[in-house]
């Protein structure tokens, strides 16, 4: 950080500004490591204790001036180089223009010039999404060396909020699956237990988010690869209404069925980059023209929905701890809901649709560099190669039907209530171990959130509980279109009324 007679932001007038605002912010349990060693003198807080700060709450801090970005940049980018070997859940990280955009946050905000909630908050990329002058590998030695002309339209958002990107993100190889064991650059491990996947194909954003190298990320979401990892790493994610957020730029797995989300370690700094990445993208030919919400507005109400439990599909042979986790949250859930009660609704998780989008992309490549796509990739991609244009065409108007067909199911009810996935993670050597059975098991832990791709409702995860092992267990909130609020309103209220959002990884160990 640069020191100046004129600076605010000394490195010692942080430490004594801070300490009384943790306290209002972060909760006695969350800073009391932090001021404890504050009042021992040293001149820079701890690195858990920063780093654990929820994105809402470093931005406060960042306003009122009690906290620098570059502090805020410097710590992720100590526990990036500290942590990501144990993990491997960054690609490339960008340290030096990382720096560069938190000293011109600090100046800006310094001259009274805030931007909003993101302004100077190191924030991280998952690596499909068109970085200018940055590589964008897709986790795939296809990419290895591509460096787009220009950013993704989302990426375009958050420069303009003034966020600090730290780097890309590792992810299960061109999002075309669901454990991120799949990667050129290696597995991703799970911060909880680095036995363990992450899920995928957002993997390596869930890692960093629940680790603490960043205080949110965004990632991809075609058949759940934003919320099933988010599950898995015990983290918020949220995949909006297909179209209210631009998938421009975003290398592509299926354009119907892509959703782009935030993952973050609480709702409301969800709420905070959706806020900033939603919205018209007139060069976005599935873009929605539509008014974005003022989603703080949600965050603000308490939540009085009516609830629906569809029982068929969703809560089918669970996995014995996520049943009791999920039992238990149902229970929570009539504490503040309007009602609860069991609802019909039927689950369409056909992948027509997918394939035949996914083998039109890689198609060239594939005749071109097959020796470059892992094994695994290259098996599912040529997949789709067998789907004919007519048996295209029908699927695609099946799932045209049913989106517009959804929206009946939210006549009686407000939101409808799901486990994100029916098991816990598997470990990283039993999948790698038999490849011939990885495909059938990510299908499974992807069962309850693909239904919701095809439909394009907006839907979150968020954690509900904890396996006797120490892994995370999480719960799906859907609406209906563009009723993100709700969605975002009882996953609130649940957070504030239980405590699991608040459990951090010891990924030191």
């Amino acid at each position: 950080m640069r020191e100046s007679d004129d600076s605010a932001w000394s490195r010692r007038t942080f430490v004594r500004n801070l300490s009384a605002t943790t306290v209002a912010l972060m909760g006695a349990s969350n800073a009391k490591n932090l001021l404890a060693v504050m009042d021992q003198g040293t001149a820079r807080p701890p690195s858990q204790g920063a780093a654990w700060l929820s994105l809402t709450e470093a931005a406060q801090l960042v306003r009122a001036k009690k906290i620098s970005p570059v502090e805020l940049t410097e710590e992720c980018l100590r526990r990036i180089e500290r942590l990501n070997a144990k993990l491997n859940a960054f690609i490339t990280v960008t340290a030096e223009s990382a720096l560069q955009q938190a000293r011109e946050a600090e100046a800006e905000i310094q001259k009274g010039n805030w931007r909003g909630q993101l302004h100077g908050i190191p924030i991280a990329l998952k690596d499909l999404f068109d970085t200018a002058g940055v590589r964008t590998t897709a986790a795939s030695a296809v990419f290895k060396d591509r460096i787009p002309d220009e950013d993704a339209e989302v990426v375009r958002r958050l420069k303009r909020a003034g966020a600090v990107s730290l780097g890309k993100l590792n992810m299960h190889e061109f999002a075309f699956g669901g454990s991120s064991v799949i990667s050129s650059f290696g597995p991703v491990h799970n911060p909880w237990s680095p036995d363990y996947i992450t899920g995928g194909s957002s993997g390596g954003s869930a890692a960093a988010v629940a680790a603490g190298l960043c205080y949110g990320a965004l990632g991809s979401d075609t058949g759940g690869s934003v919320r099933q990892p988010s599950a898995y790493c015990g983290i918020v994610g949220l995949k909006p209404t297909y179209g209210r957020v631009s998938t421009r730029g975003v290398v592509p797995l299926s354009r119907f069925l892509d959703h782009v989300g935030p993952m973050t370690r609480s709702v409301a700094d969800a709420a905070a980059i959706l806020q900033v990445v939603a919205g018209y993208d007139p060069a976005d030919s599935s873009s929605a023209d539509l008014a974005v919400p003022d989603y703080s507005a949600a965050l603000a109400t308490k939540s009085h929905l009516r609830v629906g439990v569809p029982r068929a599909h969703f809560y089918e042979s669970l996995n014995p701890e996520v049943e009791n986790a999920m039992n238990t949250a149902l229970s929570d859930i009539r504490e503040v809901a309007a009602s609860v009660r069991e609802i019909d609704f039927t689950a369409n998780s056909d992948t027509t649709v997918l394939r035949a989008e996914a083998f039109a992309f890689h198609e060239a490549n594939v005749k071109k560099n097959p020796e470059l796509y892992h094994p695994e990739t290259l098996q599912r991609i040529r997949g789709g190669a067998e789907i004919s244009a007519a048996a295209y065409i029908q699927a695609r108007r099946q799932l045209e039907d049913i989106r517009r067909s959804a929206r009946a199911t939210f006549a009686d009810v407000d939101v409808l209530i799901t486990p994100t996935t029916p098991v816990p993670p598997f470990t990283i050597a039993e999948l790698l171990a038999d490849m011939d059975n990885l495909r059938p098991r990510e299908v499974l832990m992807l069962r309850n959130t693909r239904p919701f791709n095809n439909l394009g409702l907006p839907t979150v995860s968020l954690p509900c509980g904890f396996t006797r092992t120490g892994l995370p267990i999480g719960m799906q909130i859907t609406a209906a279109p563009w009723a993100e609020e709700k969605v975002l309103q009882l996953a609130r209220t649940y957070e504030q009324q239980t405590k699991w959002h608040l459990q951090r990884p010891n990924v030191e160990a």
